[in-house]
Order: structure tokens, then sequence, then C-alpha cells
């Protein structure tokens, strides 16, 4: 029996609720070593996405072929595919616009500010866990709908960005402005592993909050499985007040502010449905436990059509509005007009309808012709009502159309595109003209010839500044970028403003006296070149002079024509998300930090898109740089800190060496086996090196005979990544 107080899809989610893990389940299979050892140091997020899973050539480029589809007829395509509504899952009000819609929305909706996961890039949705999520419930009918565009124009068009393509034109088709479009978004072609919340069940959130009602970091939905909230308040309690202060956490976890909260949520509603049109146990498993002969369909309902008026999807029935397939004010006229009053679905949810009797034929049903319905809300409808903060700015939208109509515009596509990281990675006609702060705009930068670069280093080299203090500021520059979302890096070079000029593993004093004698020799010199190449600049000379100091001749590649952004280019509040809590490269480590030490080493080095061996050569050559953040010797396993060599490796797994816990937490002290001198301390992100056995092979390759030379190429080369991430204008 499904209790009526069950969450969105709950019944949905009792079925694909995952096993625990147990000896029957790998019964006659290969066990993974997580199966024996579950606390081993896990490497394969450095692994995931591997360039072999694609079809495509390594150099296939998504933007470059985008830009060579007519927009005009891609979006006919999809007009077309909106309006021809299909037997086997027929449209609603013959219209898919709502469905795709909310398509579009639950791709971008995912994303998070934290570490900036989820979101539309890589179209994960067509993969599990999100294809198979209990809120994403019969979105697998809405891209087999779009498969015969998908199929037209092949990888000229990614899925990623048909996807909020979409979304739309399904806008643009029921009447509303659309602020426009940017293609050049990347499919992936393999499931990501995202820590998407502690619980083991779909539809849990007993473990994701703390015992003060704070929710974990970095995850933002409050119940497993959902892109967001319970639309039946929280924990299916129908209270809207309550429902509001879930929505206000979990939509600023994803980038949105109060009026973009409400802009959505409204504009959202206003089209299309829910579905709920039979009960729970109509409907079978989700696309990853159906049957092979659904072919990756999943939620088949056996009862009464099995779809139209027999949908079932979130257990809640109903249209918002009078024209759910026209762009209107009439959600929040109705929000606001009525009261309102509980009323339950056939498919055992919650929904509210008006109190006033002659609204309850206003309502034109989706599939069953002549029947008229009432209009309905969801609790967390009732929030934009109940809510004083939300209820002043619904209100004043609800008062002046247009000005609703623009914050809708620009929350959409804001909603849609966030992830895409900088607008020189935006492509198409419809790129909207205006720029927005949340883009991270950076003025264009100033070229340079290699004669100035080279003068200019010479300079740098002679101002006093040592080998640590320009790799610190340097990397402290550019290892702010992410590949989840593209955001950070040193273009821009916003390490001097606020938030990040003061954040704590920057070493402030240290950063304010570096970017001080930076900026004077740039001035001294007369050169165009902007502090955020100069930045970049200062590392690459020292790299050079460390390894010339340790016999060895390396050029580090440099280009320039990185700008300096402004403090009013820069939301501060939103930069100060990507603030380093742990960043094992300068062995820093603080509370705060959302894992264990060697777990956030690996987090780290996949937001920066390393591999394992790129990882281990950053780790070491910055040990033996001095880099540590606090300037500390804890892992410098040299004599000669400041010459770039493999003396980190070779130190490491010397067996003359023997560590043993330290008295501070988290330390270690390597001992001479023989006299019992202290020699050498470290940190776990230190040790992890010689412990894990895939970094110890790791190690071992860099310390043996003739590694040194390969330790110092790899550098270099991980080194010159992590500083170019972010130049999507080369």
């Amino acid at each position: 029996m499904i209790r009526k107080t069950l969450p969105l899809v709950a019944a949905i989610a009792i079925a694909m609720a995952p096993v625990a893990h147990s000896e029957n389940m790998f019964s006659g299979k290969a066990k993974p070593n997580s199966f024996w050892w579950p606390n081993q140091l896990d490497l394969g997020p450095l692994r995931d996405n591997d360039e072999r899973s694609s079809p495509y050539s390594d150099d296939f480029d998504y933007a470059a072929a985008f830009a060579t589809v007519d927009l005009k007829e891609l979006k006919a395509d999809i007009e077309k595919v909106l309006t021809t509504s299909q037997d086997w899952w027929p449209a609603d009000w013959g219209h898919y616009g709502g469905l795709m819609i909310r398509m579009a929305w639950h791709s971008a909706g995912t994303y998070r500010i934290h570490d900036g996961r989820g979101g539309a890039e890589g179209a994960q949705q067509r993969f599990e866990p999100l294809g198979s999520w209990p809120d994403n419930v019969s979105l697998d009918k809405a891209r087999r709908l779009l498969w015969p565009v998908k199929q037209k124009y092949g990888r000229n068009v990614s899925w990623a960005d048909l996807i909020i393509l979409a979304g739309n034109v399904s806008l643009e088709s029921m009447g509303f402005e659309t602020l426009g479009f940017a293609g050049g978004r990347v499919d992936d072609w393999e499931a990501d592993l995202v820590y998407w919340g502690p619980e083991t069940k779909m539809m849990g959130n007993d473990k994701r909050f703390d015992k003060d009602g704070n929710l974990e970091k970095p995850i933002a939905a409050l119940h497993m499985g959902l892109i967001y909230v319970n639309p039946e308040g929280r924990n299916g309690n129908l209270d809207p007040v309550m429902a509001a202060e879930d929505i206000r956490k979990s939509f600023s976890r994803m980038a949105m502010n109060d009026e973009e909260t409400v802009a959505l949520i409204a504009g959202g509603h206003t089209l299309g449905k829910v579905h709920g049109g039979s009960k729970p146990d109509c409907v079978g498993p989700e696309p990853a436990a159906a049957p092979t002969e659904q072919q990756g369909l999943g939620w088949k309902n056996k009862c009464g059509k099995g779809h139209s008026e027999d949908t079932m999807t979130s257990g809640l029935e109903g249209a918002w509005t009078q024209t759910p397939t026209a762009w209107s004010i009439l959600y929040l006229d109705n929000l606001f007009r009525f009261d309102w009053k509980k009323h339950e679905s056939p498919g055992g949810g919650t929904v509210w309808i008006p109190t006033d009797e002659s609204m309850m034929q206003s309502v034109p049903d989706a599939h069953v012709k002549g029947k008229r319905n009432p209009p309905i809300m969801l609790t967390t409808d009732l929030s934009l009502k109940e809510d004083p903060g939300f209820r002043k700015i619904a209100e004043r939208f609800w008062k002046n159309p247009k000005e609703f109509d623009k914050a809708f515009a620009k929350a959409w596509f804001k909603l849609t595109h966030r992830d895409l990281g900088p607008r020189a990675r935006y492509v198409g006609s419809e790129v909207p003209e205006e720029v927005f702060i949340w883009q991270d705009p950076v003025p264009e930068g100033k070229t340079i010839s290699d004669r100035e670069a080279g003068k200019l280093k010479s300079s740098i080299l002679k101002s006093g500044l040592t080998v640590p203090e320009l790799v610190r500021t340097a990397w402290a520059s550019a290892s702010t970028y992410r590949y989840s979302d593209m955001r950070g890096g040193a273009n821009g070079a916003r390490i001097r403003l606020a938030p990040q000029k003061d954040w704590p593993a920057n070493n402030p004093q240290e950063l304010a006296k570096v970017l001080k004698k930076l900026d004077e020799i740039r001035q001294d010199s007369g050169s165009k070149i902007s502090m955020a190449d100069m930045i970049v600049l200062g590392g690459a000379a020292a790299i050079e002079k460390a390894a010339k100091d340790a016999g060895h001749k390396v050029t580090v590649p440099f280009v320039s024509g990185r700008g300096d952004a402004t403090a009013e280019m820069t939301d501060a509040e939103a930069f100060d998300v990507l603030e380093p809590k742990a960043d094992a490269f300068r062995n820093y480590y603080a509370e705060g930090a959302y894992y264990p030490p060697k777990e956030m080493m690996v987090e780290k080095a996949d937001l920066l898109a390393l591999t394992a061996p790129e990882m281990t050569a950053l780790v070491g050559g910055m040990r033996v740089l001095g880099a540590n953040a606090d300037g500390s010797n804890h892992g410098v396993l040299t004599d000669n800190p400041g010459q770039l060599s493999n003396d980190f490796f070779v130190n490491l797994l010397d067996m003359s060496t023997e560590w043993k816990p330290g008295a501070a937490k988290g330390l270690y002290e390597g001992h001479d086996r023989s006299s019992g001198k202290l020699k050498w301390t470290a940190t776990s992100v230190d040790l992890v090196f010689g412990s894990n056995s895939e970094l110890r092979a790791l190690s071992e390759a860099y310390a043996a005979e003739g590694g040194e030379k390969i330790f110092i190429d790899d550098f270099v080369k991980a080194w010159t990544q992590v500083m170019t991430q972010d130049r999507f204008d080369l």
C-alpha cells in the first residue's frame, strides 16, 4: 500500500531502489577492489570519459561542427516534431512543448555551484543514473521523439545542444520570446560517476542534512533522484512555507537568486502539465532495469492506454493554466486570484485546486475530448504566495507581465547556458549580444612577442622574487579552473580581486607582495602585457630556472593574450564557491573540505581534468619546488628545494626511511632506519604515492634510472595544461 504522503514518484522509486552490496551481487562476477578494500583511494575519476569511448576522432570539434548547421532549418525540424503527435506516446493537447521544456530543464537543472558538476554539457541525461532518476520519468520518450532530428544532423548537433534547443523551440512555438541560444556543447560517451548524495535508496534524504539542518556540500537537490525539491513539500508534508525554505536552499546552490527562482518556477509552470493519471503500481521499472525488449524505454504503464490520460510520471495530475500550450500571465493570475484546497490525484499525489467552483471546468483536458478540469497548483507553487520574499517578487511580476517575461527569459538563458562556460565557447546566430556577470566576462588581452616575453622573464628572475613564490602565485591563479563548468582559471587575473586575493590558501600577504612586484616590472617595461599573462609568465620563468639549477634545460610554453577582469566584471559571491578548501598540490587542507585529504586530491585533479600520471607529476614537482601553501617543508623530500628534480619520488621510495605517524594529526615523520634520526615530514597526500599500488607504480617510473627526464617532461606538460585550460580564445 502506497501512502499518499510519499513524495514525487515515490512509488516508482520503490521499484528502482538499489540493492545494498552483498556477496550475492558479485557471485560469479569479477569483484572490484572496492569490494575487498572499500577505503582504498579510487583513481577512477581520473580515467572517466576516455577518448576511446567516443566513436569520433580525437580532434573532432563539436563547436566547429555546429557552426556549419543552418539553425533556422534545425529549429524548423524540431518544431515539426513538437506538433506531430505519435501514437506510441501521444502529445498533450497535440503539442510536445511541455515535455521538451521539462527535458531541457532537467538536463540543465542538475548544475550545482560548489563543484560545477551537473548541467547540460555532456548530455548525461542519456546515461544512468540520471536517465533512470525518479524525477526524469518519461524523459526517455522525449529523447526518442527527437531521435529523427538527431539522426538527420548526426554529429553536427550534439545531444547536449539538441536537448536545450528543443526547450527553446518549445517556448517559442508556444508564444514566448527567448533571449537566444548558444551551441557548442560537447557530448559525453559514458556515464559520469558523480556524488549525488549519501543515500542508498532513491527519493531518500535522511543523510544529506546535519543536525542543524544544513545541506551537505557539494550536493544541491534535497532528495536522491530529484532535480530540486519535493513538489509536495518537505518529505511530502504539504506545507508551502517549509517548502519555500527548501526551494531557496536548493535553487541558490544551483546559482539562482530569489528573483530568478520565482521567474523560473512561474515561467516553467505556465506551460504543460504534471501527470498522475493512473495508479502507482501500474508503472514498471525505470530504463536501467527494464527488460531488453523495451530497448531502453522505461516506466512502462500497464493500466488503461498506458499513456495519454493514463500517463503516470509524478503521481500528480493537472495543468496550471487554462492555456497550457500558450504563453500567458495566467499562472500568476490564478495563483493570486484564487484560494486553494487540497485535492488527491488518481496517482495518489496531492495537488491544490481553486475553492472557486466556477473554475472546475476551465482547463481543457489534454487527451479526452470535451472533458474539462480545474487548474492546479503544487505545494511548491503555493510557496511563491506564502513566503514573503517570494510573494513580493511574484506579485510584481503579476502586475508587470512584460517584466515577468524579461525575467524568465534571462533566468531560462542562465539555467540552460550556465555550465557552457565563457562566451568564447558560444556558437550560432542566436547568441545574445548582452554580456552577463554570471558569464565571468574577461576583456580581450594583448599579445606580445617571444622576444618581449623573454625580456620580461629575465626581469622577473632578477626581481628578488623566489621560485616558490612565483610558482605558488601562478598555480593559485590558474588552478581555480574546473572543467565541470569551465569557470575560474588564470585568464582575467581575478586573483588580484576579492574574494580570491584574500583566500587563506593563497597566502594573502605573500600574494600581495608578488603581484605588486610583477605589476612594477610590467609597468617599467612599457609592455602591453596583462597581469594575467605576467602571473603565468612568472611561473614559467621560475620553472625554467628550477630545472636549470637541477641541470636540465626546459622551455615552458607560453602564449600571451589573457585579459584582466575588473571588480565590476566579477560577481564576488559567485566566485567565492571556487575557494579551495583543499589543494593537495600545495599540501593545503582546511576545515570545510568535502572529503578527506586524499579524496580531495583526486577531486581537485578531476576538476582540473588531469590524469593519474599528470596528478602524480604535478604533486612531485610542486613539492621539490617548495610550493606548499604555507611554505612548510611537509613532503618537500629533497635537500635542494627550489630545484626541479625527481627527488620527491626517489626519497619517498627509499627503504632506508621508516615512516611513522607524527605528533600532529595528519602528519607523518620519516626516520632513518639505522640512526632513528628524523629526515622528513609529510602528509597523507604525500605518502599515498608510496602506499597506493597504482600511484606507487607511477612514482617508481619517475624515480627509476632515466625517470628524471620523463618526470620533468611530464611536469612541464601538465603544468602548461593547467595554465592554459581556460584559453578558449586560442
